[in-house]
């Protein structure tokens, strides 16, 4: 890991955490719920923080190996997304860190790239597969990210929206940490319907992933969705952190 890349933005990790939840926003249970339409539905086991760890920890020496041919999609994903050289981007659930290795050549020797993820066992596997060296890996919730407010011009979340406990108010963390204007990609490398069928499910209309929720959702968050794709090989909804 290259410790320079990150000195001035994981510095005083304590005192960069975010700031408590402003009180207003636990206030009315009817914004909330028309800001975030997943909040009201029963929580899946995979959005709460232990067992998203015990999940991915148990998956993480053999994640690579299950998906083998995810490559070139997290590449193309990447290439959509506009980073320019010298660009500070976040992998938010980086995981095993498929996408580090894009995100570095998209930002070049003068950008940033750090990876976040909750499970200490997908870092050991990035760190594993020689991808800390395209970017700093942080052992860290994006739920309370130790970065200080807009400090970056990018997120970038593979398969992240999903396991998230409170989609609104950490969608609204993610923006903290970004400049207005900056970035937001929500990716996964096939689309929701091919995903359902993989887990034997159909998709239903509150699918937090659907664009009618998806835009909503990202609006009462921080973020305006500028564009959305949901094919068979793919899933992309980039937007844009509002002022």
């Amino acid at each position: 890991m290259s410790e320079d890349r990150t000195q001035d933005h994981t510095r005083n990790r304590s005192q960069d955490r975010a700031p408590d939840p402003a009180p207003d926003r636990a206030q009315d249970p009817a914004r909330d719920r028309a800001q975030d339409p997943a909040r009201d539905r029963p929580r899946d086991q995979t959005r709460d923080r232990g067992h998203v760890q015990e999940f991915f920890g148990a998956r993480a020496a053999d994640w690579d190996r299950k998906f083998p041919g995810d490559g070139p999609a997290f590449a193309t994903a990447v290439g959509e997304f506009g980073l320019r050289s010298g660009d500070r981007v976040l992998d938010a659930g980086c995981g095993t860190g498929r996408a580090l290795t894009a995100l570095r050549a998209a930002v070049g020797p003068s950008g940033t790239v750090l990876g976040a993820d909750v499970t200490p066992q997908m870092l050991t596997a990035a760190r594993e597969a020689g991808r800390d060296a395209e970017g700093a890996l942080l052992l860290a919730d994006v739920a309370r990210l130790p970065l200080r407010d807009g400090v970056l011009d990018a997120v970038f979340a593979a398969g992240l929206v999903a396991h998230l406990p409170d989609p609104g108010a950490n969608l609204r963390e993610l923006a903290r940490v970004v400049r207005p204007g900056g970035r937001l990609a929500l990716f996964h490398p096939i689309g929701r319907a091919a995903l359902a069928a993989r887990h034997g499910r159909e998709l239903t209309p509150d699918d937090m992933r659907a664009e009618h929720n998806l835009g909503p959702l990202l609006a009462g968050s921080g973020w305006s969705l500028t564009s959305y794709a949901d094919e068979d090989a793919r899933f992309l909804a980039l937007a844009v952190r509002t002022p």
